[in-house]
């Protein structure tokens, strides 16, 4: 029974009916698409052999890399809402499994600097290949025209949803020639 309400839980989600059946029919994809992201991202999750915490931890450690920003465990603490001694675990855990490295902060000798390793990246990068490579193939075989109305379809949406919420400046943009 739980499964079934879960599987089904996408057309029974809004309160208000869509005025039309095509309104109706691109709500539903949307929902799809969404339920079908986080199974997409538990499933990376489960073949890296991660818990939800380090999973998350390395995601973020590994864009904050890749931006050349220094993150210590405060930052991971902040970013993953858990307390030191939850981010101390998951930290010691990391690095016991190679996936992690503690260095010293480059200007204040009382802090330090979490790296992570190059297999950290190669796990993490291959459990979301297989999503990212979906999306931009679907999207790659539109023309120009459609991506345009998908891209503002999409945002209207999103803008929508996070009205009134604060919001990183440029969170999920990719620039040309970033992955």
């Amino acid at each position: 029974m739980p499964l079934t309400v879960v599987r089904r839980e996408h057309n029974h989600l809004y309160a208000r009916q869509p005025r039309s059946a095509a309104a109706r029919s691109a709500v539903e994809s949307i929902l799809r698409l969404q339920h079908a992201e986080e199974q997409q991202v538990e499933q990376a999750r489960i073949e890296s052999g991660l818990t939800k915490n380090e999973s998350l931890a390395l995601r973020y450690l590994l864009q904050a890399e890749r931006d050349a920003r220094p993150m210590g465990p405060k930052d991971l603490a902040v970013m993953l809402t858990v307390s030191n001694a939850s981010v101390t675990k998951i930290v010691d855990g990391l690095v016991e499994s190679g996936d992690l490295v503690r260095d010293a902060h480059p200007t204040d000798r009382r802090q330090q600097v979490l790296r992570p390793t190059p297999q950290a990246a190669t796990k993490i990068d291959a459990s979301y290949a297989r999503f990212h490579e979906a999306v931009v193939g679907v999207l790659d075989h539109l023309d120009d025209a459609d991506n345009e109305v998908v891209a503002r379809v999409l945002t209207s949406i999103s803008d929508a949803l996070t009205a009134g919420m604060p919001t990183p400046v440029d969170e999920y943009t990719v620039a040309a020639g970033q992955a």
